[in-house]
């Protein structure tokens, strides 16, 4: 099944145009990122205690940071979420022997004593797991990374492993910059999500220089970047499809899957979006560029 008729666009035409637009991206992010001190790291990363809590009510957040001020934990961070009536709240690591999560419950019941609270989760995490987990994340994506790129030379040749390794940078630091410019946290499901965006990418990317390799054997008369363009224009049905499948599910799961899997859907919805860019107007480009470059064949 064809969703697009055999088409005959010169992408490669405006490869200047689609770096200024990822530029402008990657830059915005990385300001945002250098403004805000880095990526809002979750528990998962920091440590500390992590407490859902829900009200009868939209609650006055004045009087929730008050109950916490009492408390002397050193709050990280209060704000709604999901519904109004409901609140995050985020206490950072606590050295003491006390229970935070009990010192919570009576801060809180003291301030709202006329409200039924439901503390729907409480999470804890040490400071020492936080940081492992930190580490291994960190490992686990640039595994994944030099492992893709090994692959591809061997596959391929090396300007293509780098073609896609620009990619795969390409659209992690746009989703990470977009996260931090609407401030949401970076959980161990976002860097799931991560992960998962960079083997997507890698498939369209792959599909596309898959049909570069046919090509540069069949049609040898023509130069590269028209091989590049045709390849592209050859795969372009199959990946307008596979986009917009992927597209549906994860916008469905954003929409009905519930606050603990939004932002992984989020995620995913923009990993989707900007790899679909991207192995069309950077992983083709940047081959091209370092043929250009370095006069390989």
């Amino acid at each position: 099944m064809k969703l697009l008729k055999k088409t005959n666009i010169d992408f490669l035409s405006m490869r200047k145009f689609g770096f200024v637009i990822s530029g402008s991206f990657i830059l915005a992010g990385l300001v945002s990122l250098i403004l805000h001190g880095g990526p809002m790291l979750s528990i998962d990363f920091t440590g500390g205690t992590l407490a859902q809590i829900q009200f009868e009510k939209p609650p006055n957040i004045g009087k929730v940071r008050n109950a916490l001020d009492r408390m002397n934990k050193g709050v990280g961070e209060v704000q709604t979420f999901g519904s109004p009536n409901e609140i995050l709240i985020r206490l950072q690591v606590d050295d003491s022997k006390n229970n935070p999560a009990v010192e919570l419950k009576t801060a809180l019941q003291s301030e709202f004593p006329n409200e039924k609270l439901d503390f729907r989760r409480i999470e804890k995490v040490g400071p020492k797991i936080g940081s492992e987990l930190k580490g291994k994340a960190i490992f686990a994506i640039i595994t994944a990374i030099i492992g893709i790129l090994i692959y591809i030379s061997i596959r391929f040749e090396f300007r293509f492993a780098i073609g896609a390794i620009a990619a795969l940078v390409h659209d992690v630091l746009i989703t990470l910059g977009i996260f931090s410019i609407l401030n949401y946290e970076i959980s161990l499901s976002i860097i799931a999500a991560f992960l998962t965006i960079v083997g997507y990418s890698l498939n369209d990317t792959i599909v596309v220089f898959d049909r570069v390799r046919e090509n540069l054997k069949k049609l040898k008369t023509l130069d590269q970047e028209s091989i590049f363009n045709k390849s592209i224009n050859d795969s372009l049905s199959r990946t307008v499809i596979t986009s917009l499948t992927t597209f549906l599910v994860v916008f469905i799961l954003y929409m009905a899957g519930g606050e603990v899997i939004r932002y992984f859907a989020f995620a995913m919805i923009v990993g989707v979006l900007v790899g679909t860019y991207s192995s069309i107007y950077v992983a083709s480009p940047v081959v091209i560029f370092w043929q250009q470059r370095y006069k390989t064949k």
